[in-house]
């Protein structure tokens, strides 16, 4: 599953961190990196972008590098 697929209020473990050069630095740099949970805390009303919870911070990513991230329910 990939966290742009987990519904509101989940919380759930990064497992892998797709994507390629910049954007994959880009995401590990914020603090997407495998093992760490996150919790869904918000969706815009049109579905883009996402707002996640992790490591004591919120967090908006776009759905689609949500797409790259692949995570599992805890």
């Amino acid at each position: 599953m990939t966290l742009d697929q987990v519904a509101i209020g989940k919380e759930v473990k990064i497992t892998k961190v797709g994507g390629e050069g910049e954007l994959r630095c880009r995401l590990l740099d914020m603090g997407l990196i495998p093992k760490t949970l996150v919790k869904i805390q918000k969706v815009a009303p049109m579905g883009d972008p996402i707002e996640i919870q992790l490591r004591g911070y919120e967090l908006t990513i776009r759905k689609e590098d949500a797409g790259k991230i692949e995570v599992i329910q805890t």
